[in-house]
């Protein structure tokens, strides 16, 4: 499930300059690992280097007909603060595409389907000490799950709270502090830069 040691992170080219030696979980959580790897530098030298070894994220911004975006407002239990942020999870499942993870956080978060779907690529999000990568999609041409058909939300997502905000509020509010979550942020940006050179 989880993603390997840094050698898998880097190309081909870069990883003749580096070798890894020495690989040690010290701890397994269930969406990560920590790993402690001893690692030689192009130079000779040798360092070790602990890190997160992530599953994978995904994030997926709905904007409707409107040119609005489907906001979160969650607890955040590591930072004790309500964010705003946009449908997001872990790639729990293994083996499953990006894409229907995304469809499925869209639907269990905010009980939505979308027909319209656009890859926005794939980021590291703090790659000094992690080898998370989240995969964002733009998702349009929105409609309600069925009432029958919707997930039950547990733990913080029970008092998730989904608010449609305009688009340009949302990328506006990123640059005064109101939006603060690092990957809603790009989120956001990626998609104001999408739509504009779709038009």
């Amino acid at each position: 499930m989880h993603k390997g040691n840094y050698a898998d992170l880097m190309d081909n080219s870069e990883q003749s300059l580096y070798s890894i030696t020495r690989s040690t979980t010290e701890y397994r959580a269930f969406a990560f690992d920590l790993k402690a790897v001893e690692a030689v530098m192009p130079d000779g030298s040798t360092v070790t280097r602990e890190y997160v070894d992530h599953i994978g994220a995904v994030v997926v911004v709905p904007v409707n007909d409107r040119g609005q975006v489907a906001m979160l407002r969650q607890y955040r239990v590591p930072i004790g603060e309500y964010l705003w942020e946009v449908p997001a999870g872990i790639r729990d499942v293994a083996q499953e595409d990006p894409m229907a993870t995304a469809q499925r956080e869209l639907a269990e978060e905010a009980d939505l389907r979308a027909d319209d779907w656009q890859s926005l690529g794939s980021f590291y999000t703090s790659p000094g000490m992690s080898s998370e990568c989240v995969h964002y999609f733009l998702a349009r041409d929105l409609s309600a799950v069925a009432e029958d058909d919707r997930h039950v939300r547990t733990e913080e997502e029970a008092e998730m709270e989904l608010h449609w905000w305009d688009l340009d509020k949302a990328v506006s509010a990123v640059s005064t502090g109101e939006i603060r979550n690092g990957i809603c942020a790009l989120a956001l940006c990626l998609t104001q830069t999408a739509l504009k050179s779709s038009k």
